[in-house]
C-alpha cells in the first residue's frame, strides 16, 4: 500500500483495546480516524497521547444515518479506507427476564447492526480502490453463553455470522475477519471481574492455561497480523486471543 491508501476507521478506537488498535496503526503509517460516541474526555486524552496520525470523530454506529454522515465526512477529509475496524460495542446487562425493549435494542443496534451499517457505507468505496481489510471485535461470549447477557451473547453471535457472510460476498477484493479478545487488561475488565480483589483474580487466573491476563498490546499484535501480508489468504475467520482459556 502507498501512503494515500494508509487510513483506517476504528470505531470506538479512542480508549481500550480501541485506544491500542488506534495506536498501533498509526505507528505501522495509517492515518488513523478513531470513532467515540460520548466520551468526549477520552477522546482528548487520545489525542494527546498518539499525537500524531490520529483523528477522532464523534459517531454513533447504531444509528444509520450518523455513519452515512460519517463516512461522507470521512470520504471528503480524509480519503477511502483500507482498514475498517468496527470494535465499538456496549454491554447492558440484566437477567434475561429483566431485559427491557430498550435494553435488547440498544445492544443489538450497536454490536450487530452498527458493524452492518459501518460495512456497507465504506466497502463500496473500498472495493472500487481496490479493496482492503475488515476486522470486526466479538466477544467469547459468542461462542460460550454467560448469565444475564442475552442480549450480549446474541449480538457477538450474529457478529461471527455477520462476519462470515460478509467474507462471501465482499471477496475476493476485501478480507472480513473477527477477532475475538479474552481476558484483556482494560478498566472495564478490571471492575468487571474486580481483578483488584486476591482471590477473585485467583479464580480467574485458574482458567486460563497461560495464567495472566492478556495486554491491549497483544490484540493489537493480532490485529497487524490479520490486516498484514502474512494473513492475505485469511478470510471469514474467528481468532481468538485468550491465553488458551476458550479452546474452540
Amino acid at each position: 500500500m502507498n501512503s494515500s491508501d494508509r487510513l483506517a476507521i476504528v470505531t470506538g478506537g479512542t480508549k481500550g483495546i480501541g485506544l491500542a488498535f488506534s495506536r498501533r496503526l498509526t505507528r505501522m503509517g495509517f492515518r488513523v480516524v478513531a470513532t467515540y460516541r460520548s466520551d468526549e474526555e477520552s477522546a482528548n486524552l487520545a489525542l494527546r497521547e498518539v499525537e500524531k496520525g490520529l483523528s477522532v470523530v464523534r459517531s454513533n454506529v447504531s444509528d444509520p444515518d450518523e455513519v452515512a454522515g460519517l463516512a461522507e465526512l470521512v470520504r471528503t477529509e480524509h480519503g477511502v479506507p483500507r482498514v475498517l475496524v468496527n470494535n465499538a460495542g456496549l454491554n447492558i446487562d440484566r437477567p434475561v427476564l429483566e431485559i427491557s425493549d430498550s435494553d435488547w435494542r440498544r445492544v443489538l443496534d450497536t454490536n450487530l447492526s452498527g458493524p452492518f451499517y459501518m460495512t456497507r457505507a465504506f466497502a463500496p468505496a473500498m472495493l472500487e480502490a481496490g479493496g482492503g481489510s475488515i476486522v470486526n471485535i466479538g466477544a467469547t461470549t459468542a461462542i460460550r453463553p454467560r448469565l444475564n447477557g442475552a442480549n450480549y451473547c446474541s449480538s457477538k453471535a450474529g457478529l461471527l455470522h455477520l462476519t462470515k457472510c460478509l467474507a462471501m460476498e465482499l471477496a475476493p477484493s476485501i478480507r472480513v475477519n473477527c477477532l475475538i479478545p479474552g481476558m484483556i487488561d482494560t478498566e472495564e475488565m478490571r471492575t468487571r471481574y474486580r481483578v483488584a480483589e486476591p482471590e477473585y483474580r485467583d479464580a480467574l487466573l485458574s482458567e486460563i492455561p497461560q495464567r495472566r491476563i492478556g495486554a491491549t498490546d497483544e490484540m493489537a499484535d493480532a490485529l497487524e497480523f490479520l490486516i498484514g501480508d502474512g494473513a492475505t489468504y485469511v478470510t471469514g475467520q474467528k481468532l481468538i486471543v485468550d491465553g488458551g482459556q476458550f479452546m474452540w
